[in-house]
């Protein structure tokens, strides 16, 4: 493991506590989702085909699941024209980014939003548009996609196929429930994680996981001790402090989007 990757994971997971250090150590996929599946009661452990996908940016380039070989992906839905969930659900996807990006996770995670809209496409277009700067979410990793003109309602259909309802109302909205999709390099989804209540940390260290092969039984065991050993004393010192000035700056970007759309989680 390079020593930047090694600087990187540790970032990312000395916040998350000896037992995902510990779990990381071991080298192997299934510890780390052991342990998700017991501190995280919101993620869903599954392994099976991700649906592929054929759909369209705001620049009209044909993007397909494929593409994205190679890498984690971190795809959810959204319906673009929501005032409710939706925005909240992005802010989640921001903080995200964010902490992955800052642990230098870019070039081996991408961040994948479909909208679900099947009104004119010109006028999802021009609501997909505002997500980029409204959300401060970083194009190098991110990406917003769609039908286009041709299939406005692939994206719904395509929910459909992961499992996720979204359901047009009386009031011309959507109505559904908030899921964050982890797919592997291999094009597997890997988890679900529901609604806006996990700890995105956790998301982090697994997206990590999988990015990274951890699984990887070539990578030297005294490394990874070493390595556990090096997080499990930076959590002890500081690992709380960081994760409470986290929490914290997540739960003020929550509560300020909150007041402006005028929506509970």
């Amino acid at each position: 493991m390079k020593a930047s990757i090694r600087v990187a994971l540790l970032v990312a997971l000395m916040v998350s506590g000896p037992t995902m250090l510990q779990s990381a150590a071991a080298h192997s996929l299934q510890a780390v989702e052991d342990t998700l599946k017991q501190e995280e009661r919101y993620a869903q452990v599954v392994n099976q085909p991700a649906p592929a996908f054929d759909l369209e940016d705001l620049e009209g380039r044909r993007w397909r699941l494929s593409d994205f070989a190679g890498k984690a992906v971190i795809l959810n839905f959204v319906y673009a024209r929501c005032q409710d969930v939706c925005p909240l659900h992005m802010v989640h996807i921001a903080e995200l980014q964010r902490m992955m990006n800052t642990a230098r996770m870019q070039e081996v995670v991408q961040f994948i939003t479909i909208a679900t809209d099947t009104e004119d496409a010109a006028a999802t277009a021009k609501a997909m548009a505002t997500y980029r700067q409204r959300f401060g979410l970083d194009p190098v990793n991110w990406m917003f996609l769609y039908g286009g003109a041709d299939d406005p309602g692939a994206g719904i259909r395509l929910a459909d196929r992961y499992g996720l309802k979204f359901v047009p109302s009386d009031d011309g909205a959507q109505m559904h429930a908030v899921v964050t999709h982890v797919i592997d390099r291999e094009g597997r989804m890997r988890a679900r994680f529901h609604g806006l209540r996990f700890e995105p940390i956790k998301l982090v260290a697994y997206a990590n996981s999988l990015a990274f092969d951890m699984h990887d039984e070539d990578t030297a065991d005294a490394e990874g001790e070493s390595f556990a050993q090096t997080g499990s004393t930076v959590w002890s010192l500081m690992g709380a402090g960081a994760l409470l000035a986290a929490s914290l700056a997540y739960g003020w970007h929550r509560r300020r989007l909150s007041r402006k759309t005028g929506s509970a989680e």
